[in-house]
């Protein structure tokens, strides 16, 4: 164990410093924006490496909000959408690829990064979107508390069969 955490601390350290190296000696534009998906890229890797699927939740994270940053400031992409949309999708595929990266690499699965991942994305994309959708998302910010009245129903309706749930 010890002998691959050297290994992925010394690729991390290889990693930031072709990147800082990089940085140095060639003129890119927005350049430093591209650090926080090097991070993202660094805990994702340590954590293939390691099997470690918690290193992946801080590389998911990083990487949405650095790659959503980077297509936002920094891209020469010119899309007609909302940025505030667009950063959005991008950050919630950052959690989601928590869930992706863990169920291929590590012993257990993080099949609770879909939950986020999938509620940023959708607020996002019915914002870029637009008319009909954000609607959509207008009526369900309103009426969202019902879902709550209506698993809790069911809850008291299976605790009067006798059916506890998660022990039946």
């Amino acid at each position: 164990m010890k002998k691959r955490n050297d290994l992925a601390g010394g690729i991390v350290l290889i990693g930031l410093g072709l990147l800082f190296l990089v940085g140095r000696l060639v003129n890119l534009d927005n350049w430093a924006l591209l650090f926080l998906p090097a991070l993202g890229a660094v805990f994702m890797i340590w954590g293939i490496l390691a099997r470690e699927g918690g290193l992946m939740i801080p590389g998911g994270i990083i990487s949405g909000i650095g790659w959503g940053s980077y297509f936002i400031a920094g891209s020469t992409l010119d899309t007609n959408l909302d940025d505030g949309g667009l950063f959005m999708v991008i950050f919630g595929l950052g959690f989601m690829s928590i869930t992706l990266f863990s169920l291929i690499f590590a012993h257990e699965t993080h099949w609770w990064a879909l939950i986020p991942g999938g509620i940023i994305s959708g607020i996002g994309a019915a914002i870029m979107f637009g008319g009909v959708f954000l609607q959509a998302l207008e009526v369900l910010g309103t009426y969202w508390p019902v879902i709550l009245i209506l698993v809790g129903i069911y809850v008291i309706f299976q605790a009067s069969r006798g059916k506890i749930i998660g022990k039946e």
